[in-house]
C-alpha cells in the first residue's frame, strides 16, 4: 500500500513541477537570475519530499505553488516596473575595458581573476589582449566585446551585399510527410513527388529529414 501512495504522489510531484515549469516559462532551464536559481532549487527539494509525504503531501504542493506563483510574479514585476530589475536581477558590472581590469567592480560582482579568465576562455577568449570590453551580467555570464583588430570579418568590411537568410521548413520527417508544411509554402504532393523522383527517391518513406527553403529548394536525407 505505502508503495502504491509513494508512486501515485511521485506523479503528482511530476505533474505538479510541469505545470509549474510550464508557466514560469523556459528562462528556468536557460538564463537564471539569483531568484530563479534560488526557486528552481526550492520547488525541486519540495516536489522530492512530496513524493514521500504520505500523510499531507498538499502541504507541498501549497508551497510549491507559492514558490512558483512568487517567481511569476516578480517576473510579472521586472516587466513592468523597469526600475525594479535593479533591485531584483542586480545589474551588469565592466569588468574589463579597453586594457583595464577593474578590481573593485570584481570585487562587487563576487569574481576573482581566476574565475574570469575561465570565463573568458568560456567564451573563446585565450588572450585577454584580445578584449575591449568585457561586462558581467546579472544572471552570471560574460559579455565580451573584441578589439576591432580580433573581430571576425563580416560582409560589410568587404562591402559585399549578401542575401537574406530565412529558417528552413521540414517537408518531410521519419518518412511521413508534414502536411501542414508543404501548404504553408503553398505546395503540394505533386511536387513534391517530382522533386523526389528527380533525385532518385520512389516515395518519402526513404527520407529520414526532408527540409525546404523559401526558394522551394528541396533538401533530402536519406534513411540509413
Amino acid at each position: 500500500m505505502d508503495i502504491l501512495k509513494i508512486t501515485l504522489t511521485s506523479l503528482l510531484s511530476v505533474g505538479a513541477l510541469f505545470i509549474i515549469a510550464k508557466f514560469m516559462g523556459h528562462k528556468q532551464m536557460a538564463q537564471l537570475d539569483f531568484f530563479d536559481y534560488i526557486s528552481g532549487i526550492t520547488i525541486g527539494s519540495i516536489a522530492s519530499e512530496m513524493a514521500i509525504d504520505l500523510e499531507t503531501p498538499w502541504k507541498p504542493f501549497v508551497a510549491m505553488v507559492i514558490y512558483g506563483g512568487a517567481s511569476i510574479a516578480l517576473s510579472y514585476i521586472t516587466t513592468k516596473l523597469p526600475r525594479s530589475r535593479k533591485f531584483i536581477n542586480g545589474t551588469p558590472t565592466i569588468i574589463m575595458d579597453n586594457g583595464k581590469l577593474y578590481r573593485e567592480n570584481m570585487k562587487k560582482a563576487k569574481l576573482d581573476l581566476s574565475e574570469f579568465m575561465v570565463l573568458c576562455r568560456q567564451e573563446g577568449y585565450f588572450n585577454i589582449n584580445e578584449i575591449q570590453t568585457a561586462v558581467f551580467e546579472h544572471n552570471g555570464r560574460i559579455t565580451i566585446l573584441p578589439k576591432s583588430d580580433y573581430r571576425p570579418l563580416c560582409a560589410d568590411d568587404f562591402k559585399i551585399e549578401l542575401k537574406s537568410e530565412f529558417i528552413f521548413t521540414e517537408i518531410i520527417m521519419d518518412g511521413r510527410i508534414l502536411e501542414d508544411n508543404l501548404k504553408r509554402l503553398g505546395l503540394d504532393r505533386v511536387w513534391l513527388k517530382r522533386q523526389l523522383e528527380g533525385q532518385g527517391y520512389k516515395s518519402e518513406k526513404e527520407i529520414y529529414l526532408g527540409i525546404c527553403d523559401k526558394e522551394n529548394a528541396l533538401s533530402l536525407f536519406p534513411v540509413d
